[in-house]
């Protein structure tokens, strides 16, 4: 929540700064480099989350094998991506040449940043994780802040500021397993080729998954241009704050539903998962209802037609509650393939509604396209999570009493904070589970 709160006051700096175009120029890049990282894993870090929880003697082989595939996708995904751009310019949109560069040199940064954070998230480190994912939004707004002030503010200072800020966090994450998590052991190729198998089960899907999340940017800014990309990358930041609260519930349920039965884990799953649409029902008419304010208001009238991209963006926030925790399940349940096949019917509906809908609607038509293609993947993944896992559909039907459970849990993991990055310190509930 906080990084959410902290990347919004950060998109307002940028786009009052630099208007719709410049926006749009650092929204592309920070998109390419994002989404080209994510997309380069190879589902490794999916395979830390399992064998890191399950098996904590094979952590320290872990983060060393983690290190040395950052380094060979890292440079591979570079190298691919450059010369995708070499012989389709319009892919690079209009950003600088020496700059996107820069930008895909940090590959092996981002990647390892994310094997990192699933290593420790497997030990229920969720203060180190925190620390090291706010990292980013702080650096972003003070720095673009700053040079905001003085007039120094330019496309490249914000895409260096957001690039630094992911090193330093992966920093963060790698002094972290070196002094409190097992350290770098030796080289483990056994392992490796384990963890790659059941990474790449996992892997299409998190493509997919990803190329919801970012390719609608990508296709808007190489058809529609800078202005419109800049545009609709505003009604994305909000409504991306509503996506924070499944991403954050996977996250942290991931090491409890590793270490449970599979029917336990579907019932944590479950439970979970309603009370996230209660809230979620909350939040949406909220937005929905201050979408002028939001967008308008706060980010000046240049930005008027982020307002209908960013209501219609919204609804597809149940669609992502649907995918991510109930897909979140299925992986750690050792389904990863099944989870995929439910993201892999979205980003179909993605690609081929974006293809339709964004040359002649523009950012209005990829927020349509996003939002069909959540709600098509959430009927997917919740038919897939129902069969797979033994459970009723009526076990995902919201409940009076789903808010009163979700607080108490809240209130109890926030008592227990101070002991939750100390790993001889069995997590509150561990035993139960």
């Amino acid at each position: 929540m906080g990084g959410a709160f902290l990347g919004l006051l950060n998109v307002l700096i940028v786009s009052r700064t630099l208007g719709p175009t410049g926006r749009g120029d650092v929204a592309l890049l920070t998109a390419i480099a994002w989404l080209t990282s994510n997309m380069s894993t190879f589902g490794l870090q999916e395979a830390n989350a399992n064998v890191g929880g399950a098996e904590s003697h094979h952590r320290p082989a872990l983060a060393t094998n983690s290190a040395l595939f950052a380094l060979v996708f890292g440079a591979a995904s570079a190298a691919a991506v450059g010369g995708l751009i070499a012989v389709f310019p319009s892919v690079g949109g209009d950003s600088q040449n020496w700059l996107r560069w820069v930008t895909l040199g940090t590959l092996p940064i981002l990647i390892l940043a994310i094997y990192l954070r699933f290593l420790v998230l497997a030990q229920y480190a969720f203060r180190m994780s925190n620390a090291a994912a706010l990292v980013t939004p702080v650096a972003n707004l003070a720095v673009n802040g700053l040079l905001a002030a003085l007039g120094l503010l330019t496309v490249a200072t914000a895409v260096g500021t957001w690039l630094a800020g992911q090193t330093i966090g992966a920093a963060m994450l790698g002094w972290y397993v070196a002094r409190r998590a097992g350290g770098f052991g030796r080289p483990d190729a056994r392992l490796a080729k384990r963890t790659l198998g059941f990474g790449l089960k996992s892997h299409a899907g998190r493509v997919m998954l990803l190329g919801n999340y970012r390719l609608d940017q990508w296709l808007l800014g190489a058809i529609g241009g800078s202005r419109e990309l800049g545009l609709y990358s505003v009604a994305v930041a909000w409504a991306e704050a509503l996506n924070y609260l499944p991403t954050t519930i996977a996250l942290v349920q991931r090491p409890d539903l590793v270490r449970s039965s599979r029917r336990d884990s579907a019932r944590l799953a479950a439970r979970a998962f309603r009370a996230a649409m209660v809230i979620t029902v909350v939040l949406v008419g909220v937005v929905v209802l201050a979408a002028p304010s939001l967008c308008v208001t706060i980010f000046g009238e240049d930005f008027r037609g982020s307002v209908d991209d960013l209501r219609v963006l919204v609804v597809g926030a149940f669609g992502i509650v649907a995918v991510k925790q109930l897909g979140n399940a299925l992986t750690a349940q050792n389904e990863p393939t099944l989870a995929s096949i439910a993201t892999g019917i979205a980003f179909v509906s993605t690609v081929v509604l974006d293809l339709i809908l964004i040359p002649p609607h523009g950012g209005l038509g990829a927020a349509v396209a996003s939002t069909l293609a959540y709600s098509v993947g959430a009927v997917a993944v919740t038919a897939i999570f129902v069969r797979a896992l033994g459970v009723r559909l009526q076990e995902l039907i919201p409940r009076g009493d789903d808010i009163r459970w979700f607080w108490v849990k809240l209130r109890g993991v926030t008592r227990s904070r101070s002991q939750v990055d100390d790993p001889t310190v069995a997590p509150p509930g561990e035993e139960g589970v």
